[in-house]
């Protein structure tokens, strides 16, 4: 039984975490932080986790936490993750952050992004956690950085057709729709429900700091530099992503060599399915769950290819990728506590 914390475990992410591992037959929460919420029961917070725990939210003291647990989730905002990481792995904890704290390699392009990082040293060794990608790093690691939602969306149709030369390092285009779960459980006026009710926005256009996270791992599987075009949108639904590609495919390549490509390179992988020709992805065929789904088709008018990707943010987007990073970590099986379908509708 692997004995687990949560840090920051008073938002979405955190819930999601929880209701996960409460369904796993190997993982045990025995500590959750929150500095706001320190003292009280995390079931009075969440009455959805009535009689699941009688856990109460504690502060986030890394010797303590380490005291208790084996495996550390921190999901609290970037730029917090650093203050606490380097203590919980020199005590001995294994990690996975949540956060955007340890996702890019390079302490300049985090500068740029995010500000200055106070636990450089570490980016090095952080493994990127999109376990299909890179599961055989991440059973190894002792500090996984968990993908970011967005990323998670356009990466797992993108990179097998990079790394095949089947599509063109750029243009690439990606345009993408969340539910208003993925700003997180702080309110704000413009997240309210007559805010959001009725309402469909582009927000930070050319700004996402997701873009560089999707460049450094579009770069890596081109083998050259990546530079692409991302546009996140704000749709009024709690939760899911619907990630939308155009990209230009190589000479010859057809619809069905897409498919067999993304078919034969995900086989082994549980939690992407690549949908037949013909169909493409719903958020509401994913909800709950830690599916990707992944449709494609090339548009012969134009002759660019276009994928289609659909993830719960929540789930395959945050917390459910990170109980699979877990997995993988000690080395259990890597579907324990996320073999539940989707929730339809």
């Amino acid at each position: 039984m692997v004995r687990c914390a949560i840090v920051g475990g008073s938002g979405y992410t955190g819930v999601e975490l929880l209701r996960l591992l409460h369904l796993h037959p190997e993982a045990e929460v025995v500590a959750v932080t929150s500095r706001r919420h320190a003292g009280e029961p995390v079931d009075e917070l969440f009455p959805s986790l009535a009689h699941a725990y009688s856990l109460r939210f504690q502060e986030p003291d890394p010797g303590r936490l380490a005291a208790e647990a084996q495996m550390v989730f921190t999901a609290v905002p970037h730029q917090a993750a650093m203050e606490v990481v380097p203590a919980l792995l020199e005590a001995g904890c294994r990690v996975v952050d949540l956060s955007a704290d340890f996702r890019l390699r390079d302490p300049r392009v985090y500068g740029e992004w995010y500000g200055p990082h106070s636990a450089a040293g570490l980016l090095r060794e952080a493994v990127y956690g999109l376990p299909e990608l890179y599961g055989e790093q991440v059973a190894s690691a002792r500090l996984v950085a968990n993908p970011g939602c967005y990323p998670t969306s356009a990466l797992l149709p993108l990179v097998p057709l990079l790394r095949a030369g089947m599509v063109a390092p750029d243009p690439i285009i990606v345009d993408s729709k969340s539910g208003a779960s993925g700003a997180g459980r702080t309110g704000s006026v413009a997240l309210s429900f007559c805010e959001v009710n009725q309402g469909f926005r582009a927000y930070k256009v050319a700004e996402h700091r997701h873009t560089p996270e999707m460049e450094q791992e579009l770069s890596e599987a081109a083998g050259r530099a990546v530079v692409i075009n991302f546009t996140p949108h704000l749709v009024p639904m709690s939760r899911g992503i619907l990630t939308t590609i155009y990209c230009q495919p190589a000479q010859g390549v057809t619809t069905q060599a897409v498919l067999e490509r993304l078919s034969s390179f995900y086989a082994e992988a549980p939690f992407v399915r690549v949908l037949p020709l013909g169909r493409f992805p719903d958020c509401a065929h994913v909800r709950g769950s830690n599916f990707c789904d992944i449709g494609a088709r090339l548009d012969r008018r134009t002759g660019r290819l276009i994928l289609v990707s659909a993830i719960d943010n929540l789930v395959k987007g945050a917390a459910g990728q990170a109980v699979q990073n877990m997995n993988i970590m000690w080395g259990m099986e890597e579907t324990l506590g996320l073999r539940s379908l989707p929730l339809h509708p």
